[in-house]
C-alpha cells in the first residue's frame, strides 16, 4: 500500500464565552497551555497549540469568546477573533451542548459563514447532557443555520471524541510537511504562559469583582540549572481591588503565589521562586499602550521551544 501523504495546517477554535474552547485546546494538544476558569472571557487573546501525529500536524488556535465589543478592551478581543479566522484551513465552532440555539448563537454563525473555509461544529460538554436525543435536535438546528463540514459531539473535559475531531480536521488540511518540529507544542513565550497561570489562580481564588479588572505582567525572568526566578506584577484598576488581591494580612496574595508556583513548577518541570507585586493602574483596559504590553507577541525574554 502506498504511504499516505503528510498533511499540515491550521484550525482556529471559536465560539461563545464558556463553550469550553480552552479546555478543548488543552485536551487536543495534551498540555495545559490555555488557562481555564468558570468565568466568561477568561481567554483574552489567541494562542496556539500544536498536535503532531504520524500522518498530520494540526496547529490549533484558541480565541476569546465571541461577544459584544462595547469598549477598547472588548474590541481588541474581537479583533483577535477575526484575525484568527484569516489564513487558516479549518474553522472549529464550539458550542455548549447544554444550551439552546438563540439569537446570540445565530449572530456567531454569521461570523462562521464569513470565514470561507470548511467549518466543523463541535457540540461540547456532552457528558452533562442526560437526554442524548437533544444532541440530534441541536445538530438539525445548526444544519438549518450553516452547512458544516462535520458535526462532532464530544466532551473536552472527559477526553471523549477528540480522535474523531482531529480526523475530521485532517481531512481538510493541505498536503505538505509539518510546520513545526515534532516536539514543538506552542510558540507562545514562557513568560506569557507564566503570567496567565498566575492570572488563573487569581480568578479562581479571588472570586469577587476582580476578574476582568486584573492583568499580570512578568517583570523579570532568570533561569539557572536548578531554579527559575520569576517576578511579576498584578495590575488592577481600583484600590479596593488591590485590597481583595492582597487580602487580610497578605493572606490572599500568599495563597495566590503558592498556588501559582505549584502550577508553574508542574508545567516547566523545574523549581520556581515566584515574587508577586500588586499595583493599581486606573482604567488600564482603555489604554492601548498597556494592552500592547500584555500581548505575548510583543514579549521578549523567557522564550521557550515548548
Amino acid at each position: 500500500m502506498p504511504k499516505k501523504k503528510y498533511r499540515a495546517g491550521t484550525a482556529s477554535i471559536i465560539g461563545l464565552p464558556n463553550a469550553g474552547k480552552s479546555t478543548l485546546l488543552n485536551a487536543l494538544v495534551g498540555e495545559k497551555l490555555a488557562i481555564v476558569t468558570a468565568k466568561a472571557q477568561t481567554t483574552r487573546t489567541s494562542l496556539n497549540g500544536v498536535w503532531t501525529g504520524a500522518e498530520a500536524q494540526i496547529v490549533f488556535v484558541d480565541t476569546p469568546g465571541i461577544h459584544k465589543s462595547d469598549n477598547v478592551f472588548n474590541q481588541r478581543m474581537m479583533r483577535t477573533v477575526r484575525s484568527a479566522m484569516e489564513s487558516i484551513d479549518v474553522l472549529v465552532y464550539v458550542f455548549d451542548a447544554t444550551r439552546f440555539v438563540n439569537d446570540e448563537v445565530k449572530q456567531a454563525i454569521d461570523l462562521v459563514k464569513k470565514a470561507e473555509v470548511p467549518a466543523i461544529l463541535v457540540l461540547n460538554k456532552i457528558d452533562a447532557v442526560k437526554e442524548k436525543e437533544k444532541l440530534l435536535a441541536l445538530i438539525e438546528a445548526f444544519r438549518e443555520l450553516h452547512g458544516f463540514a462535520a458535526y462532532i459531539p464530544l466532551s473536552a473535559k472527559k477526553g471523549e471524541g477528540l480522535d474523531e475531531l482531529r480526523a475530521a480536521i485532517v481531512e481538510h488540511l493541505p498536503n505538505g510537511p509539518a510546520i513545526y518540529p515534532e516536539d514543538h507544542i506552542t510558540e507562545v513565550p514562557s513568560r506569557y504562559l507564566a503570567a496567565e497561570m498566575i492570572r488563573e489562580r487569581i480568578l479562581i481564588l479571588a472570586r469577587q469583582e476582580v476578574p476582568h479588572s486584573v492583568a499580570v505582567l512578568v517583570d523579570t525572568w532568570e533561569e539557572t540549572s536548578k531554579l527559575t526566578r520569576i517576578s511579576a506584577t498584578i495590575y488592577v484598576e481600583r484600590p479596593g481591588q488591590k485590597s481583595i488581591i492582597v487580602g487580610s494580612g497578605g493572606a490572599m496574595i500568599k495563597a495566590i503565589g503558592t498556588s501559582a508556583r505549584l502550577q508553574l513548577e508542574k508545567f516547566f518541570q523545574t523549581k520556581i521562586f515566584l515574587e508577586l507585586f500588586v499595583k493599581v493602574k486606573p482604567d488600564w483596559r482603555s489604554q492601548p499602550e498597556f494592552l500592547n504590553e500584555l500581548d505575548w507577541r510583543k514579549m521578549v525574554g523567557g522564550e521557550s521551544d515548548a
